[in-house]
Order: structure tokens, then C-alpha cells, then sequence
């Protein structure tokens, strides 16, 4: 049987529901937030109220998109982490209710394995075993992919994501929130050489960032001694020097990870995926390694319904669903949901 699923993702600030059918995905339904811009960053509890408003017409504007009624539905899927307590209770709470309702099983969808998942929405797709460098906000992970069900963390980081490295560096910078996505817009008209990071690695396939934002605090502080119009004047080059310095970190330990395993099928997920730095260099390297990368589309990067739904897809297949009681889980590392 392939069934046809309802998924809702609400882990931060995006309110997302997808409809799949026999595998396909119909639609990908996003609400984003703007609230969050003015105080630079994601707050929670501003977070929270913002899904309770956009649950029910994300859900109903997909169900319509997708051209059908809660009688065809055979399950009802969502993310239970990990994410914001207060974000995933709302997805979590209106997933149980609706599949209470309609008397539909419910099922659990790990969200840092959505984004592994995301591969398979369109083709080509990878096959297996596969590396996947997941990376965002709050995550940096490299993932090893045996099957759709079956994945292990082999790297990740010790302290900051190299999200957060991206969005900490804008806001030094005074770049509005969200800031990642600006530093890379810069940086295409910087020189990457203009200053230098140091490379803050640590052993193994571990990754650490929390020194590169130290070293952009302090050399930014040293400067505007000097000039204090230093950043306006240097802004494209001190975004190109940044994000070399990040991306080259990144592939170096995805490299490493690559000649430990054996593997060549090599994927990026995330929302830091849909950075072009990253992109680009992940292209270059592996035309030289003879990788076969797989990069998704933008809208799979960032959060979004659309890898929920086709994680609850393979979950449905192998009768993996959850009971009613099941809570949200905010730290929730892969490989938890069983």
C-alpha cells in the first residue's frame, strides 16, 4: 500500500504542511515568520504563538492544494524534534488532535533525518551507503546513510553550529536577522582573501566554531579602533573571508570522512546547504575526488514540510508509528526515532 500522508513541520520559525501521495510529493506549504527580524533572532515564545496562528490554514491551504479531504488520508505525520519546546508542542498537539479525530495513525518524524530525507523528494536521488553533511542553525552533523531508516552520526560539532557562525558574524557585522543568507550575498563580491580566520579544527570528523566567532569579534574590534568605518568600507571582503573560511573547514572533515569510509556518494542538507559558497566549493572538490554529490533544491534546504512527509513515507512503509501520548523531544539526536 502507498499511502497518502498529511505532514506538518513546526520545529523553529517556519509553520509547513505537505501532502504525500504513493510517494510523491503534491505540495510543500510555508508560513514564515517576521516577527523575529526586529529583535535579531528567533524568539520562542513569539515563535510559538505565530504557528498557533498559522496551523489550521497551512494545513487546509495543502489539503486543498493537493485536490483532496481527510477521508483519503491514511496518516497523519509530524516533527517531534528536535526544534523549540514551544514550536514543536503546537505542530505535535494539532498532528494528535486531527489524527484523534479522523482515527488515523500518527507518525514521529525525526527532523535532522527529514533533512537527510530530502534527497529523495526529487530525482536524481542517492543510493546507499551515502555521506550527508547536514548543516544549519543549530546543527553540523556528517551523517553516514545506510537506508532510509538506518543512519548514524560520525561527525559533528562540539560547541556552534555553523549556522549560528553565519548569523553570530551578521549580526556583528550589523546585518538584519536572518543574516546567513546576506553574508553569502556579500561575500560573491569580496575578495576571500582579503583577511584571514584561523582554522579553529579539532581532531577526528568533529567540527568546532565557536572560536571563529571569537576571532571575527576581536579582529573587528581591533579594527574600528583604528577606523571605526572599517566594516561599511570592507564589508563584501570581510563576508567573503568569513564564509572561505567556514565552507573550507566544512569540506575539509567531509574529505576526511570520505577517505576513512570509502564513500563517494556524498549529500548536503540543511539550510546552510542552500549557501552558495558551499554549493560551489562542494562541486569543485568533488569534481577532483570523483565524488557524486547531491545537492537538493532551495525550498528542501530550509525547513519545511516537504522532508517530513517523505520521511513519513518510508516510516509508514515499515510500520513505524507512534501512540497518542508521544511528546516532543527538543534535543532530539538521529537515530532516536525507532
Amino acid at each position: 500500500m502507498f499511502p497518502t500522508i498529511l505532514a506538518i513541520e513546526s520545529s523553529c520559525d517556519e509553520t509547513s504542511a505537505s501532502v504525500i501521495q504513493q510517494g510523491k510529493v503534491l505540495n510543500n506549504v510555508i508560513a514564515s515568520q517576521n516577527v523575529h527580524q526586529k529583535y535579531g533572532g528567533v524568539v520562542p515564545e513569539l515563535a510559538s504563538r505565530a504557528h498557533q496562528q498559522n496551523i489550521y490554514l497551512v494545513v487546509n491551504e495543502a489539503m486543498q492544494q493537493a485536490g483532496i479531504t481527510s477521508a483519503a488520508l491514511n496518516a497523519i505525520a509530524f516533527t517531534r524534534g528536535p526544534g523549540l519546546m514551544g514550536s514543536l508542542l503546537v505542530g505535535v498537539s494539532f498532528a494528535k488532535g486531527m489524527a484523534l479525530s479522523l482515527g488515523l495513525p500518527l507518525i514521529e518524524v525525526n527532523h535532522m533525518e527529514a533533512h537527510v530525507l530530502a534527497h529523495f523528494i526529487d530525482d536524481p536521488k542517492p543510493t546507499f551507503p551515502f555521506l550527508c553533511l547536514t548543516v544549519s542553525g543549530g546543527h553540523t552533523q556528517i551523517v553516514l546513510v545506510e537506508d532510509f531508516l538506518k543512519m548514524s552520526v560520525i561527525g559533528e560539532t562540539r560547541d556552534d553550529a555553523v549556522g549560528e557562525a553565519f548569523d553570530k558574524t551578521a549580526k556583528m557585522l550589523g546585518l538584519p536577522y536572518p543574516g546567513g543568507p546576506l553574508i553569502d550575498q556579500y561575500a560573491k563580491q569580496g575578495n576571500y582573501k582579503a583577511f584571514s580566520f584561523g582554522d579553529t579544527s579539532v581532531p577526528g570528523l568533529d567540527f568546532s566554531f565557536s572560536g571563529i566567532k571569537t576571532g571575527v569579534l576581536y579582529f573587528l574590534r581591533d579594527q574600528k579602533k583604528i577606523d571605526e568605518n572599517f566594516v561599511e568600507k570592507n564589508l563584501n571582503d570581510i563576508c567573503a573571508s568569513v564564509q572561505y573560511q567556514l565552507v573550507k573547514m566544512l569540506m575539509a572533515k567531509l574529505k576526511q570522512a570520505t577517505l576513512q569510509t570509502g564513500i563517494k556518494q556524498v549529500a548536503i542538507a540543511g539550510g546552510v546547504a542552500a549557501n552558495s559558497g558551499l554549493r560551489n566549493t562542494l562541486s569543485d572538490v568533488a569534481q577532483k575526488e570523483k565524488w557524486v554529490v547531491h545537492i537538493p533544491k532551495f525550498e528542501y534546504c530550509t525547513d519545511n514540510a516537504a522532508m517530513i512527509a517523505m520521511a513519513a513515507h518510508y516510516k509508514f512503509l515499515a510500520n513505524q508509528f507512534c501512540a497518542l501520548d508521544v511528546a516532543p523531544i527538543a534535543n532530539m539526536a538521529i537515530g532516536n526515532i525507532k
